[in-house]
């Protein structure tokens, strides 16, 4: 009788297993995985070996474990710089995925009280005139970002002949609006509500926050809150000592 396969070895070679079939696309983003209780059954381990793949599996990124909703395989992670400026669109196509963008709202008016706090406007008021804008990022057919967005239009007044149904804020800012002061101010938080909705996350969920005013000159440009579900989404910063970098500079 052949001698029975340490545990061990049989968790190795499941890990190994799964990861091969998420890494080639067999198992693609989004995609649920049978219950704890069946794939142990399935090959023949224990539910704790079983539980062990999967939660090595989760730490390593390549799967979602959610509480009484099962588990998942995470979205591929894009990654920014923090102080970047980006094009949403890039990050997108960087994961090899479709863009597609779809506009929810496009208002000419004054900011409000509650937009000044969902956009994180560290002043009691703006008297400046606004385009207001509000929509979705996709990644192929998953929610990758939501963006809040106004458009100071005396800094930028052809900004009101734009539709943006079909090109994003952020992309025509880039293009025909140089800036030369950026705030960014960074925060996890759990989702609910109409967000969570639009993103397609449950209520509770973890996502990364991102508020942004870019201005030129002493006068601001814009301000943006980019809402990215933390789990497909990571921040990068590169920097060196202050002694390095001071040696460095011209």
């Amino acid at each position: 009788m052949a001698a029975q396969q340490p545990a061990e070895t049989l968790h190795s070679r499941i890990l190994d297993a799964f990861r091969s079939k998420i890494v080639d696309g067999i198992w693609p983003a989004g995609h649920q995985l049978p219950k704890e209780t069946e794939l142990a059954e399935q090959h023949g381990v224990s539910r704790m070996t079983m539980n062990k793949v999967l939660t090595q599996l989760a730490q390593e990124g390549f799967v979602v474990r959610r509480k009484r909703s099962g588990t998942f395989v995470a979205q591929a992670r894009v990654q920014s710089a923090i102080m970047e400026i980006s094009n949403i669109a890039e990050e997108v196509a960087a994961l090899g995925r479709p863009h597609r963008w779809q506009l929810l709202t496009r208002e000419r008016r004054h900011l409000h009280p509650a937009d000044l706090r969902l956009l994180g406007v560290q002043r009691p008021a703006v008297d400046d005139e606004v385009l207001f804008l509000q929509g979705v990022h996709y990644a192929g057919d998953q929610p990758f970002c939501l963006e809040t967005r106004a458009i100071n239009l005396t800094a930028v007044p052809d900004a009101a002949d734009q539709d943006f149904a079909v090109e994003p804020a952020g992309k025509w800012l880039l293009r025909v609006m140089p800036w030369t002061s950026a705030r960014h101010q960074v925060r996890a938080v759990n989702i609910a509500g109409r967000e969570a909705k639009l993103l397609s996350l449950p209520v509770g969920a973890a996502c990364l926050d991102i508020l942004r005013k870019t201005g030129i000159e002493g006068t601001w440009v814009t301000y943006a809150r980019l809402l990215y579900p933390g789990e497909a989404h990571q921040l990068v910063a590169e920097f060196e000592p202050r002694a390095a970098a001071l040696s460095n500079a011209p």
